[in-house]
């Protein structure tokens, strides 16, 4: 198993990438290239730094404050396989986990299992901000994402309703 994320970088305590204060890792590597997105320098798959899941859930760890870790980007899931790993363990430590996505909860489902680690990624997510950032739906008034078309969908309520379900903290500022 690759115990190594590719990051472009880490943001230790965070109040504006999901609720409360959370621990960030912004991937490194995106497909999606959307005009106007916030983290461009996030998109060549080349650039960022290895960094080991035990290195990041020793620092998760030195802060007993956060409320949860927060899977941003570049698109998580192009690491989909590491991620679900770290995932699984921060859970085993009592975090939630919010991931970014440039794609939708619909096409993440179609094509699971296809995909290597995007099942157990989605398994391990309570909530997903999904879609990808489109510069003629900016709103700069949403809470914790940048258009209109992206969805705050809480995991595991969709996956027992067999629909969308929008999680309860999703509202506008």
């Amino acid at each position: 198993m690759n115990s190594m994320v590719r990051v472009a970088g880490i943001v230790q305590e965070s109040i504006v990438d999901g609720p409360g204060i959370r621990f960030v890792i912004f991937t490194q590597g995106c497909r999606h290239n959307c005009q106007g997105c916030h983290n461009m320098h996030t998109h060549s798959f080349n650039n960022g730094k290895l960094i080991s899941i035990e290195s990041i859930i020793s620092k998760v760890k030195e802060n007993p404050l956060l409320d949860g870790v927060t899977l941003s980007g570049g698109e998580p899931f192009e690491q989909a396989n590491v991620l679900s790993s770290l995932s699984m363990e921060l859970k085993k430590l009592g975090h939630n986990i919010i991931t970014y996505s440039g794609y939708t909860y619909e096409y993440l489902v179609e094509n699971s299992e296809k995909m290597k680690g995007w099942t157990e990624l989605l398994q391990h997510t309570d909530i997903l901000i999904d879609g990808p950032f489109e510069i003629e739906k900016i709103n700069l008034n949403l809470r914790f994402r940048g258009s209109e078309n992206q969805r705050v969908i809480d995991v595991r309520k969709t996956e027992l309703n067999k629909k969308i379900i929008i999680a309860e903290w999703d509202y506008a500022l």
